[in-house]
C-alpha cells in the first residue's frame, strides 16, 4: 500500500501526526474515520495522486499518531483540536489552501475545519455522515440501533474500555463488518493495520475519547455555530445501504443545505465504507468535484 508515498511524523505543537503524502498538483487532505487509519485510502490515493498532492494523516489518537491528554472536558480529542492538527500539518508541508475529503469521524473533523479555518478549506467532501449536532438532535429507534456505539462509547471511563478489552479483535471485526458491508471488503494489509492499532489499549481509549468529545465539547462548538453556512463547495456522498442513506438522498441533501450554501450529493451502492467497498464508483464522484466541477 502507498508504495510511492512518503511517511512523515509532524509535530503540531500538541500532537505528533503520522502522515502519508505523495503525488503532485493541487493539494487534497484525506481524513479517515473510526475505527481505521490513513490506510483506508489505499484504494484511491494512488489514483488521486496522479493529479493531486495527496496528504493522508492518521488523526490524533488513531493509527500511528500520538495520543495527547484528553483533559477534563475531553477537548484534547475534540474535532476542533483534530482540525487544528491537520491545518498545521498542511502548512508544514507547504499547503495554505487545500481540498478536504473526510470519511466518518474524519468528515466531522473536515466540517469543523471548514467552520474554523474557512480560508484554508477550498472545498469539502463529507463521506457517509450527517452533521454531529443534527444526529444527536434527531435520535430515533433506528438511528440509536445503528449508532448504538455512539451511546456506548460516551459512557464514563473505564466502562467501555474494560468491556471492549475482553475481546478487542472480535469487537473490531464486528464493527468493520457490521455497517452495511462485509469484512471481506478490507484488504489484508489494511485490516492488519487496523488490528495492530486496535490491539493497543491506549489507542482504544483515545478513540473513545473522540466520541466522548463528540457528545460534549463538540456539541458546544456546533451550537455556537448554528446558522452559519459554509461558503465553499460541499459534496455529500453516502452509501445507499448504510445508515445515512436509509431515508434517501433528498433528506441527506436537505440537512447539508442547512449547513452550506453550495451542496451537491452522490449515492454509491455500498454500506458505510465507500472507499474500500467501491473505490472506482467513489472516485467517479470525487475526481470531478476535486477538479472544480
Amino acid at each position: 500500500m502507498f508504495d510511492e508515498f512518503e511517511r512523515s511524523q509532524i509535530d503540531t505543537g500538541t500532537a505528533t501526526i503520522s502522515v502519508r503524502h505523495g503525488g503532485s498538483g493541487p493539494p487534497v487532505l484525506l481524513l479517515h474515520g473510526f475505527p481505521q487509519s490513513s490506510a483506508m485510502w489505499h484504494p484511491i490515493a494512488p489514483q488521486l495522486a496522479e493529479h493531486h498532492t495527496v496528504v493522508a494523516p492518521d488523526l490524533r489518537g488513531y493509527g500511528s499518531s500520538s495520543r495527547p491528554p484528553e483533559g477534563d472536558d475531553h477537548s484534547g480529542f475534540s474535532f476542533r483540536a483534530m482540525a487544528q492538527d491537520q491545518v498545521t500539518v498542511m502548512r508544514e508541508l507547504g499547503h495554505e489552501r487545500f481540498a478536504v475529503v473526510g470519511h466518518d469521524r474524519g468528515a466531522r473533523v473536515g466540517h469543523r475545519m471548514a467552520l474554523d479555518h474557512p480560508d484554508a478549506v477550498e472545498r469539502l467532501a463529507v463521506l457517509d455522515i450527517l452533521p454531529t449536532l443534527h444526529v444527536y438532535s434527531n435520535v430515533d429507534r433506528d438511528l440509536a440501533t445503528g449508532y448504538y456505539h455512539w451511546f456506548f462509547f460516551i459512557q464514563p471511563f473505564d466502562l467501555p474500555e474494560r468491556l471492549i478489552s475482553a475481546e478487542p479483535m472480535y469487537y473490531l471485526h464486528k464493527l468493520l463488518g457490521g455497517w452495511g458491508g462485509s469484512l471481506d471488503v478490507f484488504a489484508p494489509d489494511a485490516l492488519a493495520e487496523y488490528e495492530r492499532a486496535f490491539a493497543d489499549p491506549a489507542v482504544r481509549h483515545a478513540m473513545l475519547e473522540d466520541y466522548r468529545a463528540g457528545a460534549s465539547i463538540d456539541l458546544e462548538h456546533d451550537r455556537a455555530d448554528e446558522g452559519r453556512l459554509l461558503d465553499m463547495p460541499v459534496l455529500s456522498m453516502w452509501g445507499s445501504r448504510g445508515i445515512v442513506g436509509r431515508n434517501g438522498g433528498d433528506e441527506v441533501l436537505a440537512v447539508w443545505r442547512t449547513r452550506a450554501a453550495d451542496v451537491r450529493g452522490a449515492s454509491v451502492d455500498t454500506g458505510h465504507f465507500l472507499v474500500e467497498e467501491a473505490p472506482e464508483a467513489t472516485l467517479a464522484h470525487l475526481r470531478p468535484f476535486l477538479s472544480g466541477a
